[in-house]
């Protein structure tokens, strides 16, 4: 058991540091050259390296105690604005993933409506393509028809449901589980968790943990706006950051959404067993529509 916990020591510690200390020294860097430049001398590479050097023949000429002591407080103003960025990573995560405030609800009202609109105009679309070559198509009608398909997947999996594209992969995974199978996700989603082999849930978790990740890289973001007001080529790092971020997660809860809709394919039978639900004494192959809503009584437990 030491050894576990030894381990499980360095882990937490790689994980501060990598997580909370290096951006936020990055980030102390980042003030103390805003600070030293400001705007009338943003791109002063002269100015910079002066101001490098005397900063480093002071930190030089300090004593041993001092100098240590400067060690600790930049550490810990690392550490500090590494904790207060991870806080507002859940702002972040609740704006992607189109969960907007309440008084901002009109915009997401009509931001969703603008989505579905479009989503329904694609399907419409494909569809009257299909019926304009019913029988055998030739390979351009056939390209015609996936190009909007593949538009109309890009978009949402399924019909859209949230103000954001993130939200609404989740939300397409929620939507094909309940009418595909009937099965309530926001309800079934833990007791399906449970009953997953390891390597699923292994692969499950890296994605979220890809995604977790992605927003607080993207949530760094908001310092480095702040600095603008100082020295504005922050604007671009903060931009670089942001951006980078956003990319990620998109990336991240793709890889998420696809694994869990692959889980509730795969494993829902699983979860239909462990709770005694089943229209067949078959173990294997998707859910029916009966099972699903029968497990979806059971766990919502008329809620």
């Amino acid at each position: 058991m030491g050894g576990f916990f030894q381990q499980l020591a360095k882990a937490l510690a790689d994980r501060w540091i990598s997580l909370l200390v290096l951006p936020g020294v990055f980030f102390l860097g980042g003030v103390w050259l805003a600070v030293s430049l400001g705007h009338g001398q943003a791109w002063n590479v002269v100015l910079l390296t002066r101001q490098a050097e005397n900063a480093a023949a002071t930190v030089v000429d300090l004593p041993t105690g001092a100098q240590a002591l400067l060690v600790v407080v930049v550490l810990a103003g690392a550490a500090g604005t590494g904790f207060v960025v991870q806080a507002l990573a859940g702002v972040t995560r609740r704006i992607w993933l189109g969960q907007w405030p309440r008084p901002l609800g009109q915009l997401v009202a009509a931001q969703t409506a603008r989505r579905r609109a479009q989503w329904h105009r694609l399907v419409a679309e494909r569809r009257a393509l299909e019926r304009a070559s019913p029988g055998t198509r030739t390979r351009e009608q056939q390209d015609e028809i996936d190009t909007v398909a593949q538009r109309l997947t890009r978009l949402a999996m399924a019909e859209p449901g949230r103000a954001t594209w993130m939200g609404d992969r989740i939300h397409a995974v929620e939507s094909i589980a309940y009418h595909r199978y009937g099965l309530d996700l926001t309800y079934g989603w833990s007791r399906l968790w449970l009953v997953l082999p390891d390597a699923t849930r292994a692969e499950l978790t890296a994605a979220h943990s890809a995604f977790a990740a992605a927003v607080a890289t993207g949530t760094w973001a908001v310092p480095y706006a702040l600095l603008t007001v100082v020295w504005w080529p922050a604007m671009l790092v903060a931009a670089g950051i942001g951006l980078t971020g956003w990319a990620r997660a998109r990336a991240a809860v793709a890889d998420f959404t696809t694994l869990t809709e692959a889980a509730v394919d795969l494993h829902g039978r699983t979860l239909a067993a462990a709770l005694g639900v089943g229209d067949t004494p078959q173990e294997t192959g998707p859910l029916t529509i009966s099972e699903g809503e029968r497990i979806t009584d059971l766990v919502r437990k008329g809620r």
